[in-house]
């Protein structure tokens, strides 16, 4: 028996194209599955609910002495993401750590460095928990330009604005862990502070 030569690379080719359409196929249900898992959060959302105590204007030299900024309190609270489904104490969140972000809401684009830092706290499945006094600007932020400028020894102008207040928007987002391993963290709380000399 002859086989035609031609037939036999379409076969093969039909054959490899299959194969890789499967394989393609199992790869988008892996890729499914792994971004449910990393967006899943355990079955609970976690969001910013309220914060008291968050100054509007801030007097750098005043900063300066006392160390930083805080918020008074800040109340994180969990949610369940489908209600109709059971719930467990694996889906309590263990917060672990928050991060400051900031941007110009004025004309100058010099910004301090963002703060990143360790906090504990247990937000209980369907539950809250305040977290008091949450440094939002420390030394390392308050020693770096933009803002170092505007203290008394230092001019008090920022020096690329010339301005004598400076605008700063402020990202807040809390993250932590279920005690069943998944990961979950805020949207992020926003908002503004106008610092002075």
């Amino acid at each position: 028996m002859v086989t035609d030569p031609v037939e036999n690379k379409n076969t093969s080719r039909a054959r490899m194209a299959g194969a890789v359409v499967a394989l393609l196929s199992s790869l988008a249900l892996l890729g499914c599955e792994s971004r449910t898992d990393k967006v899943d959060g355990g079955g609970v959302l976690l969001s910013i609910t309220d914060f008291t105590g968050l100054p509007a204007q801030v007097s750098m030299d005043a900063a300066s002495l006392v160390g930083g900024v805080q918020i008074g309190t800040l109340t994180v609270q969990s949610v369940v993401k489908n209600p109709s489904g059971g719930t467990s104490a694996l889906m309590n969140v263990e917060i672990d750590s928050y991060e400051v972000v900031f941007s110009r809401a004025d004309t100058g684009t010099r910004l301090p460095p963002p703060l990143v830092r360790h906090v504990f706290g247990v937000v209980p499945v369907n539950g809250s928990d305040t977290i008091l006094n949450l440094p939002i600007l420390t030394i390392q932020q308050l020693a770096s330009p933009p803002l170092s400028d505007l203290m008394t020894v230092n001019g008090g102008l920022d020096l690329e604005t010339g301005g004598r207040t400076i605008l700063l928007n402020l990202s807040l987002r809390i993250f932590g862990r279920t005690l069943s391993g998944n990961e979950v963290d805020t949207a992020p709380a926003r908002f503004t502070i106008e610092f002075t000399r």
